[in-house]
């Protein structure tokens, strides 16, 4: 693809997953010693991953990669839609790369890795005393985003160049040899555009898409409420384009993990995803491709409403349930010993002639 942002070449690389590598996983759970179904859910989980993979049995998930995209949003700071200064955000980028957060220990219990990509956070890191690695920082496309509710996020250029990075990045994740990616997200604010994006898909009013974030009190949730309320009214048109609604009411962190989420159902490569902002991204990339769905799993249920009607919407059942709301791939690699449970027991498991066990009477 010489135009990462032919669309309708993009869509036509997007195929469905293996459906014989499928059916040959749902034979073989019909032969391992147990009673068929006993697994439970374990067990539809196995076919997804070998129709992913295109093999029966299932490979180990050996090279797992969270690939995590930071950015700030002007209407955290405009309109005071979040708990948390602004500033925090590359922080947390600093956090990462240190190794101190959540999603890098939660990686490394799960034998994982984490990328960290700055699409827009509105600093210089010198200014923290810090020295940034040149792949973090490379694929910038501006300091912030604008604040929703009175002006565009991006311009179209930026949002072009956003999307085309993600593309880029699963690309490059899955030549380095990535068997799972899970997107990751950091951006103070970035529910505020989630909830303006979900809403617009999903026709649901702001009321209803507006969840607490980082744990926002009443008044700053009816604050976010009307933000949410007139970013919507500015969105509504371009619900159509989607990638002039992410220019207009999204992100460059929310462009580049549509693009992302899209590159990697190109690639045919699986998708754990996270919480709201993933979850958001995710229905975004369904509207441009729809058949790129079957190439992901919702790992979590976060608090956040939006995330609730996104997944409906995308009609994707969590593996997880646990009131998370950290964001950052965290509820993804939470799940994910289940879908490495799921891939194992399919792989590992004697037959009953293998075992000498005797199989149910007809």
């Amino acid at each position: 693809m010489t135009d990462p942002l032919d669309l309708a070449d993009l869509v036509a690389r997007i195929g469905l997953p293996d459906a014989g590598a499928r059916e040959a996983a749902a034979a073989r759970q019909l032969r391992l010693t147990k009673p068929a179904g006993a697994l439970g859910r374990l067990e539809e989980l196995s076919l997804w991953l070998c129709g992913a993979q295109g093999t029966c049995p299932p490979r180990p998930l050996d090279r797992v990669r969270v690939v995590l995209f930071a950015g700030d949003h002007g209407v955290a700071r405009a309109a005071g839609t979040s708990a948390y200064p602004p500033e925090v955000t590359a922080q947390m980028v600093l956090n990462f790369l240190a190794g101190g957060a959540a999603v890098n220990v939660l990686a490394r219990q799960n034998g994982a890795t984490v990328r960290v990509v700055d699409m827009s956070v509105d600093a210089d890191y010198a200014d923290l005393g810090a020295a940034v690695p040149d792949d973090v920082v490379r694929h910038r496309v501006r300091r912030s985003s604008g604040s929703i509710d009175r002006e565009d996020a991006l311009t179209r250029d930026e949002a072009e160049r956003a999307f085309a990075t993600g593309l880029r990045i699963a690309d490059e994740e899955v030549d380095s040899g990535a068997d799972l990616l899970i997107p990751g997200d950091m951006g103070i604010g970035n529910t505020t555009p989630s909830a303006v994006l979900v809403g617009l898909l999903c026709g649901l009013g702001p009321a209803r898409v507006v969840g607490r974030g980082t744990g926002i009190d009443d008044t700053t949730w009816m604050r976010k409420t009307a933000a949410v309320r007139d970013a919507m009214r500015r969105g509504r048109p371009l619900r159509g384009d989607p990638i002039g609604l992410l220019a207009t009411v999204g992100g460059a962190d929310l462009a580049a993990m549509t693009g992302f989420l899209l590159g990697a159902a190109a690639r045919r490569t699986p998708v754990l995803l996270d919480g709201v902002v993933s979850c958001t991204a995710a229905l975004v990339a369904h509207r441009i491709a729809f058949r790129s769905r079957e190439w992901w799993l919702a790992g979590t249920r976060s608090t956040e409403p939006a995330q609730h009607a996104a997944l409906d919407r995308l009609d994707l059942e969590p593996l997880v349930d646990y009131g998370l709301r950290l964001g950052e791939g965290t509820g993804a690699l939470v799940a994910l010993p289940v879908l490495v449970a799921a891939g194992a027991t399919l792989r590992e498991m004697s037959t009953f002639d293998e075992a000498g066990v005797s199989d149910r009477e007809a």
